[in-house]
């Protein structure tokens, strides 16, 4: 862990009880949802995490407690530092807040979340879908959701593959 990140973890464990995993010289800090808006507050203001770079989420299916882990990526361009805080949810009904107080970029981002895994974010100025039409049924990133009907094409299969598929009439 980079020296100048120490003190900032540091402070996220007492403050948020919050455990800390190092996977590849990143560090990911672990929250409950109620605690991410303080959090991301306290980096944001008094340890200069000016940007949210990512928010997105990890599904663990079939594990449903946590089958989830919402994901804030977080970059100090001034101190060069990034964090990772994560927000285990369960799979019967996941939900976090919306942090688009503390960060106006999570806006997209967190309709994003729900329309592609399904995660219910608390409090959205706007909560419609983003990405797929309103009558899609299903998240498309969820490791359950079917993948489709058409079998991939390889040399082997290539005529079978092509007596299926509709092509246009000339």
């Amino acid at each position: 862990m980079d020296k100048k990140l120490e003190p900032i973890v540091k402070t996220i464990q007492e403050k948020f009880g919050a455990t800390l995993e190092e996977f590849r010289d990143e560090v990911h800090l672990f929250v409950k949802p109620e605690q991410i808006v303080e959090a991301l507050t306290i980096l944001r203001d008094e340890y200069k995490f000016e940007m949210l770079s990512a928010l997105t989420a990890t599904d663990y299916f079939p594990q449903q407690m946590p089958r989830f882990h919402v994901v804030y990526q977080l970059t100090s361009v001034e101190k060069n530092l990034s964090v990772q805080m994560r927000v285990p949810v369960n799979g019967t009904s996941p939900k976090v807040p919306t942090v688009t107080r503390v960060y106006e970029a999570a806006n997209w981002r967190e309709r994003e979340l729900f329309d592609m895994f399904g995660v219910e974010v608390e409090g959205h100025p706007d909560p419609r879908r983003i990405l797929m039409p309103d009558d899609t049924e299903g998240h498309p990133l969820r490791k359950d959701f079917p993948l489709g009907y058409e079998e991939p094409q390889f040399s082997f299969n290539f005529d079978e593959i092509g007596l299926k598929k509709p092509f246009p009439k000339e």
